[in-house]
């Protein structure tokens, strides 16, 4: 069995990430779900590593070039996976425990200063806490976390592969 090219993994990893933002917003906007602060900058970590893989897909690399963008798609996913992970914390908090719930971002973005709407994006509030969906036990930043992993064992894959 002959694995798949650094080309053809950077095109998967693209196509996967394409996926999950597209599951992300038929969740949106078929199925109502507002997403979070932190489900908002879990998009952006997988747009991350889908623009990266992209361009190195486009780029075609040679040896250092796969390296780098193989590190560069897992720094992204492992940002990703520290989101998921914080927003898993925050689900997992006592009811009494949990910060209390903000604005929705679109409000927030019009009126309060953008220092504000950043640092909500990397820590969340009391929205990020509750679960509205889950699927084999695992609620949607449980099921990120799983793709960032994968993405970063990919990322990393392509980084210290053989040539």
């Amino acid at each position: 069995m002959t694995l798949p090219s650094p080309r053809t993994t950077f095109i998967l990893m693209f196509l996967a990430v394409i996926f999950v933002l597209g599951v992300a917003f038929y969740m949106e906007y078929a199925m109502g779900l507002e997403p979070c602060p932190l489900c908002i900058t879990q998009r952006v970590m997988f747009l991350g590593v889908g623009i990266t893989s992209l361009i190195a897909f486009l780029h075609n690399p040679s040896n250092i070039g796969r390296r780098i963008y193989g590190f560069v798609v897992s720094l992204w996913a492992l940002g990703g996976l520290y989101f998921s992970g914080r927003q898993l914390w925050l689900q997992s908090l006592p009811e009494d425990e949990v910060p209390a719930c903000g604005p929705g971002i679109s409000y927030m973005v019009e009126v309060f200063p953008m220092a504000e709407v950043i640092k909500t994006l990397l820590t969340g509030d009391g929205n990020c806490a509750e679960v509205h969906w889950t699927f084999l036990g695992l609620s949607i930043p449980g099921w990120a976390a799983v793709g960032f992993v994968g993405l970063i064992l990919f990322g990393l894959w392509q980084a210290l592969r053989k040539s």
